[in-house]
């Protein structure tokens, strides 16, 4: 006995339900061209992950209805194959807007929809609201393919024993988990492990058929993966890339086994560096840009996001614009330059000074008697804001802002003027880890869009606003290597002040990096989308209210 499963890795668009049946449809038929009997799609294939309120909306679901009525009609000729497909559902056919739906994995066979299991454990913490648009079930879900019985689980179904346990008992000799499951550092490793757990309890080998793509804020890193019975990895797919991957499975002394290949785990760096790559491209494409620019300042955080933008975009639909100041160092127009002649980027220099002088000019009556201050500094931010938004407007390129995670957490960024933009690209990447990855890709060209990007001198300098004479980050910061460890302490783990300080750090350091994370929720509300890459970032992780005294 040998059955042939096809995990159907794919990148889907969110509300683009023919678009996306298409795609299901055309993977079905390859599928079954090279001999598969079991196609396996993602969580929510359908309509594409997450779809967010849109769950509310009864022409959502009318359409997703409709769209599988497509797919089982375009794969009735498909002689042998069963077709796993997750999608929405409504509980009840006349169910009013606003009512919660079900997230379902129909088993077709031959168009025929044969089962239909509905997903039991609904996450609702981190980016995942989904009590708010699912009502669980309450069954598991057992079919035959091949002379196997195959138990669907979906996704969060399989970080609990139960669903998984009552799929063993109800004949199950494979578990079958469809996933849509956002990335962040490190949880590729994570998910292995917790299914090795499922694996342990139940005695059965597991399939893990994930998501690839990015949407919105959140990235799903698809590596799809396999377990054998006793734990150990029988196939691995590749990561961020689209990709059918075939696994082969084998009754061998009376058990089965499964046989794939086994695509290695990345390093830190090149995960990291893949899902910010992933995470631009789709979205500007998926939202139409032709393209996207930047400020390129001559600092590292630019340097970064127009590197990560090469990869992501290529260097054609790429712009980077320097907005120098009078506070603006010979080296960062020179730095600038060279890295846009490194990666054949559109670069563009547009003065500051004389708009600068314009608005002091306007604002001097105001002004009159007092000193210079962060006033001024903001002013030449939003300035730059207000270019780059006007480039925007004129030629529908998406603005990439440039600021970090350390910079979100502090306040260490200014409304409408660095903060000002379409999409965020290292807001949830700290400063540490800017120079780590500035360092690795300069080290790597994983996309053959230039060796050694980055000039040296942008990643050694003092890192600096060059808002006004001699300004220094450290000036106003603590050292990144402490302030970044106590953000991911006291934002990222939740973790007391009292305890922060019990570690070894500072009072004074915890107490006023404390002090800024909450004294700035005001401007990250305000802040432009992006991309999440840790287990918890400033956005939908993060829910914190504007106006409150909590202060431990």
């Amino acid at each position: 006995m040998t059955l042939s499963i096809c995990t159907a890795q794919l990148n889907f668009v969110v509300g683009d339900m023919p678009g996306n049946a298409q795609k299901i449809i055309a993977a079905a038929r390859q599928a079954h061209a090279a001999g598969a009997q079991l196609v396996l799609t993602p969580e929510l294939a359908l309509c594409g992950y997450a779809a967010e309120d849109l769950f509310l909306r009864p022409a959502f679901l009318a359409a997703c209805d409709d769209a599988v009525k497509t797919v089982a009609r375009e794969t009735v000729g498909l002689k042998g194959l069963v077709l796993v497909l997750g999608h929405p559902q409504k509980v009840a056919a006349d169910d009013p807007a606003f009512s919660p739906c079900l997230n379902v994995a129909s088993v077709l066979r031959e168009g025929v929809i044969e089962q239909t299991y509905c997903k039991r454990e609904l996450p609702n913490y981190q980016v995942f609201d989904e009590r708010r648009y699912f009502v669980p079930g309450n069954a598991p879900c057992v079919f035959e393919v091949a002379g196997v019985r195959v138990g669907v689980l979906i996704c969060e179904d399989a970080w609990f024993s139960a669903p998984a346990r009552d799929a063993a008992q109800a004949g199950a000799q494979l578990l079958a988990v469809i996933n849509a499951s956002p990335f962040h550092s490190g949880k590729s490793v994570e998910r292995e492990q917790t299914m090795r757990g499922r694996v342990a309890e139940t005695g059965l080998p597991l399939l893990y058929a994930h998501l690839v793509g990015g949407q919105d804020e959140v990235v799903f890193e698809g590596r799809s993966f396999a377990l054998n019975a006793d734990g150990t990895v029988a196939g691995r797919a590749p990561a961020f890339q689209e990709k059918l991957v075939f696994s082969h499975i084998q009754s061998v002394q009376g058990a089965l086994k499964i046989e794939a290949e086994i695509s290695p785990l990345q390093t830190v760096e090149a995960e990291l560096w893949d899902a910010l790559v992933l995470g631009v491209r789709d979205y500007v494409r998926k939202n139409g840009f032709p393209g996207a620019l930047l400020g390129l300042s001559g600092g590292i955080d630019s340097a970064l996001v127009l590197a990560v933008a090469v990869d992501a975009l290529g260097a054609d639909q790429v712009r980077a614009v320097m907005m120098p100041s009078p506070y603006t160092a010979d080296i960062s127009w020179m730095d600038a330059r060279e890295m846009a002649e490194r990666l054949g980027v559109r670069y563009d220099e547009i003065a500051i000074a004389s708009p600068f002088e314009a608005f002091k000019a306007a604002l001097a009556t105001e002004f009159a008697g007092l000193a210079e201050d962060t006033t001024e500094e903001n002013l030449q931010a939003r300035i730059r804001g207000t270019l780059l938004m006007a480039l925007s407007n004129k030629f529908g390129a998406v603005v990439l802002t440039t600021g970090n995670k350390s910079e979100m957490a502090t306040g260490y960024c200014t409304l409408y003027g660095d903060m000002a933009g379409g999409f965020a690209v290292i807001k949830d990447v700290v400063k540490t880890s800017v120079f780590a990855l500035a360092r690795w890709r300069n080290a790597n060209d994983p996309y053959g869009t230039g060796a050694n990007p980055i000039p040296e001198r942008i990643i050694i300098r003092p890192p600096s606003a060059e808002l006004r004479p001699d300004q220094k980050d450290q000036d106003s910061l603590p050292p990144y290597e402490v302030l970044d460890a106590i953000v991911a302490r006291y934002m990222e783990n939740d973790e007391p002040i009292e305890s922060i300080v019990a570690a070894g750090f500072a009072r004074a350091d915890v107490e006023r990096v404390t002090r800024l994370i909450k004294l700035n929720e005001y401007k990250r509300r305000q802040a432009p989308v992006g991309l999440r890459v840790t287990r918890r970032s400033f956005g939908k992780d993060w829910r914190y209210p504007i106006t409150h005294q909590f202060r431990a």
